[in-house]
């Protein structure tokens, strides 16, 4: 059980380090001209499915309330 968290832990983090690095692809390519629409429209969707799964995980990750 405890690796299990560990592991998640440690998935939750690489997740957000990838999140982090589609947000500044995505500054550095809306930065050049003309911009790829294509690129940035994929490079986006990765990223909103990326915040979509570190919630899922992090909700995953909450202790069960008492009842």
């Amino acid at each position: 059980m405890d690796e299990e968290l560990h592991s998640l832990s440690r998935r939750l983090i690489e997740l957000r380090i990838e999140h982090a690095d589609l947000d500044e692809m995505i500054d550095r390519l809306t930065q050049q001209t003309p911009v790829d629409e294509l690129a940035m429209r994929r490079l986006k969707k990765r990223r909103l499915g990326l915040r979509d799964l570190i919630a899922k995980l992090e909700l995953a990750n909450l202790p069960d309330e008492p009842a």
